[in-house]
């Protein structure tokens, strides 16, 4: 590039000029008037070179990102950018790509972390439930005071067990409130966080979740033994059965563990006499397992299984025998391969909205947000003076332009906040502490809102990732509608290519072109060769297959391609004098019927895949050379020189 200035194409008057000194981010390239900076082109430019997808100089790099460019205008110019389909897409994609901006990406790893090192353990837990079903503050009150009775009669010596069984309002009770074994993201958060704090024989203080009021002893803690492939065989005993089934039911198990111990198939076995049918089909096989996903019974003795097809002595669950295969186990992945699990799991409990909170946090501060307390307190107060929150309650204040909140120099008034409460609800329950989560959560949306609609100014990375894929729909869909598509249908166009430059296309072989016909007999053979002289080409296979052949009866194969040497015996035998093939014995006799072309192929047909990609080519090349005419395009060598240099 010897001169300062490359220009495609230049509009006649243009007058525009670079700017360079104080600009951080400078505009490297103007295609069709458009404005491309320093970051986008090194953010590709290097991103492809990390890739290796293609390695080429910067001057190469240009030439391309340029022509892509172009492509990308036309697209624009076609109004590709503005149809619903179009729009729909990229919005989705945006929202997806939103989602780590929104949250804070510090407290968001130390909460992935604290999740990764709670799954290294298992804790072993009971628990005493108090619930809480959309309860009122004094109801709330009395089930908390109910949970710190049950606590205070725990450390005055009264037995965990005998009190779960009393009191607790979950099915453990069954169970003198015994869960079995837990580890990181196997509950809610504020129940994991208390679990995990304690140690052997200790109990927690009342603990909050969203189903109520908790006090959870844990009784061991141990590594997690990782995860388990078992297979299993079982006889199911009735809940309510009587000593003479228990009996009959442990002989069955007690048999079939002999058969196992006499060298008897596992898999045979479970798939003959396992009472558990789901599991049966598979030779008893059962999902990939971790601690906590069965009975205690059954887990006890699986997990004490050490070494692949080690078999469990019969074991008695709840549900009935099982005799445990191990067939595989594997230890807990590292935190990287686990990332993405932990990221999904995080989502579905307290920790997502506690990386989002602390967004929020930092955006109030950043963004200067004010609350007017005394506007919600009126707001509150009016709530608990008309009793419910219904549409009686957002008539009242739907045309107030009092100020409720503002930052960043947006104001929302109480209209704006009547406009953000559900209509057709009706809430009569708590309703002050309704009014005062509802202007939070439109508190939450906003600001976040706000920060999503600028992160493209606000972050580099996230532009040039939209603006990547942004432009890469667009040339997908205009290549597509220009070279790719339009190769693929232009039949004529591909046959000019193919006479133009037949020369391209020769064989270092030569290829037969026709038909392989194998048939049941001679008469067969004859019949057929006097059908051919009827047929086109195209409907050779159909009418063959149709006419001599039926349901029970195959008296004729039909086999059509280009067939080169070695490729087929009967056309190696026939064709090229190659030894003899090996018969089929229902259809011995076989022929072939068309041409052997020795150098060249007969039509594009022949070799449509290459003709196609050599036809895509050049319709790709002719319209490049169009767009680098039809548009215009400035490239300012001084930023260029830049790249890549801080």
């Amino acid at each position: 590039m010897k001169n300062k200035w490359l220009v495609a194409a230049l509009l006649a008057g243009n007058s525009w000029a670079w700017v360079l000194a104080a600009d951080v981010d400078p505009v490297i390239m103007r295609v069709n008037n458009k404005d491309i900076h320093k970051s986008e082109f090194e953010y590709i430019y290097n991103k492809n070179s990390q890739q290796q997808i293609d390695q080429k100089s910067l001057d190469e790099y240009v030439t391309l990102f340029k022509n892509y460019k172009l492509k990308v205008a036309e697209a624009e110019a076609l109004g590709i950018d503005t149809t619903a389909a179009f729009k729909k897409e990229l919005a989705g994609y945006r929202d997806e790509l939103a989602k780590p901006y929104l949250i804070d990406s510090s407290v968001d790893e130390k909460l992935a972390r604290e999740a990764y090192d709670r799954m290294k353990e298992d804790v072993e837990v009971s628990h005493i439930l108090i619930g809480l079903n959309a309860r009122t503050p004094e109801e709330r009150a009395a089930a908390r005071q109910k949970a710190d009775s049950i606590l205070n009669c725990i450390r005055d010596g009264q037995d965990f067990g005998a009190l779960a069984e009393k009191y607790s309002e979950d099915g453990s009770r069954q169970n003198k409130g015994y869960l079995g074994f837990i580890s990181g993201g196997r509950t809610v958060y504020p129940f994991e966080k208390a679990a995990f704090a304690l140690q052997p024989g200790e109990v927690s203080d009342v603990v909050e979740t969203q189903f109520g009021y908790h006090i959870i002893k844990v009784h061991s803690r141990r590594p997690n033994p990782g995860e388990f492939l078992f297979a299993h065989i079982m006889v199911l005993v009735p809940r309510n059965a009587s000593d003479e089934v228990k009996k009959q039911k442990e002989a069955e198990i007690r048999a079939i563990y002999a058969e196992l111990k006499a060298g008897a198939d596992f898999a045979t076995l479970a798939k003959e006499r396992s009472e558990d049918k789901g599991t049966a089909v598979r030779g008893g096989e059962l999902p990939w397992v971790s601690s906590g996903q069965f009975v205690k019974e059954f887990e006890d003795a699986g997990f004490a299984l050490k070494n692949k097809g080690d078999i469990s002595e019969p074991v008695l669950s709840p549900y009935g025998w099982h005799i445990i295969k191990l067939l595989d186990k594997r230890g807990i992945k590292p935190f990287e391969q686990m990332r993405s699990e932990i990221a999904r799991m995080m989502t579905r409990d307290e920790r997502g909205g506690m990386a989002r909170n602390a967004m929020v946090a930092k955006l109030k501060t950043e963004y200067n947000f004010a609350l007017v307390e005394a506007q919600q307190e009126k707001l509150m107060k009016l709530a608990q003076e008309m009793g419910k929150v219904d549409s009686s309650y957002i008539a009242a204040i739907h045309n107030d332009q009092s100020q409720l909140f503002s930052f960043q120099g947006h104001t929302y008034t109480v209209a704006d906040f009547a406009k953000f409460l559900p209509k057709g609800r009706d809430v009569t329950r708590n309703v002050s502490d309704y009014i005062s989560a509802m202007v939070g959560f439109m508190v939450d949306r906003e600001i976040l809102d706000y920060e999503k609609s600028r992160l493209e100014e606000k972050y580099p990375d996230f532009r040039n990732l939209m603006n990547e894929y942004r432009d890469g729909m667009l040339l997908f869909e205009v290549s597509n509608r220009e070279v790719w598509e339009k190769a693929s249908q232009d039949t004529e166009g591909l046959q000019k290519f193919f006479k133009k430059n037949k020369k391209k296309y020769k064989w270092d072989k030569p290829h037969y072109k026709g038909f392989l016909i194998q048939c049941s007999d001679d008469t067969t053979a004859t019949a057929i060769k006097k059908q051919l002289k009827k047929l086109d080409a195209d409907s050779v296979i159909v009418v063959l297959t149709r006419e001599f052949n039926t349901d029970s009866l195959t008296r004729v194969k039909v086999e059509r391609g280009l067939f080169v040497e070695g490729e087929n015996g009967w056309v190696d035998q026939l064709v090229f004098k190659g030894a003899p093939a090996k018969a089929d014995e229902k259809l011995p006799v076989a022929f072939v019927s068309g041409k052997l072309l020795k150098k060249y192929p007969e039509a594009y047909t022949d070799v449509r895949g290459q003709v196609t990609a050599d036809y895509q080519n050049y319709l790709e090349k002719v319209w490049v050379e169009n767009l680098n005419k039809k548009y215009p395009v400035e490239i300012n060598e001084d930023v260029l020189k830049t790249v890549n240099k801080q």
